[in-house]
């Protein structure tokens, strides 16, 4: 600093290499805790993970004898809270929060927020934003909202028919007049 050219208080002009502009996404590692998954792959894959638990308790109903399908039952529970654990932290550090926050999803308007709210775009502490949307994923997020239409529908529709088929016996006991 001794020549009088210098200005000490000029800012380095050293090109820095090592600086990553962040430009790519992440990769998806479905059965670990790292990363980010967006809301629709967060939809999907809870809506998937639901119908295949269904389904295989319900093939292993067929199969197997009462006491050995109840602990069948409980190991594949223990799969299914582990796997949306592990989703759900994902889900948290795409919102670019501590993945401690998953155990909020219990509470029932919370969970919408899960559902709802957009990720921080580009790249957050938690890593790269997620690969874009499959086809595949899409579909699979469908389930969950066709399988709540159904079951309004189903409330509403099964009691009318009940009703409906009451006062059709009640008419066809009074016999013609």
């Amino acid at each position: 600093m001794t020549e009088p050219t210098m200005n000490q208080y000029a800012p380095p002009m050293a090109h820095v290499s090592d600086m990553q502009t962040g430009t790519g996404v992440g990769e998806l590692k479905i059965f670990s805790s790292k990363g980010r998954i967006g809301r629709l792959r967060y939809l999907a894959y809870s809506a998937g993970a639901g119908v295949l638990f269904n389904l295989s308790v319900t093939v292993l109903t067929l199969v197997l004898p009462p006491v050995l399908l109840s602990l069948v039952a409980l190991a594949t529970m223990a799969v299914l809270i582990w796997f949306h654990v592990i989703t759900g932290i994902k889900r948290c550090h795409d919102m670019d929060i501590s993945g401690w926050w998953c155990l909020t999803i219990f509470i029932p308007i919370i969970a919408l927020v899960w559902v709802f709210a957009p990720g921080s775009r580009g790249d957050n502490r938690f890593g790269p934003p997620p690969p874009a949307n499959t086809w595949g994923v899409r579909l699979l997020a469908l389930i969950l909202p066709a399988v709540v239409l159904i079951g309004i529908l189903a409330a509403v529709a099964i009691p009318q028919y009940k009703h409906y088929t009451d006062r059709a016996r009640a008419a066809q006991a009074a016999g013609p007049r």
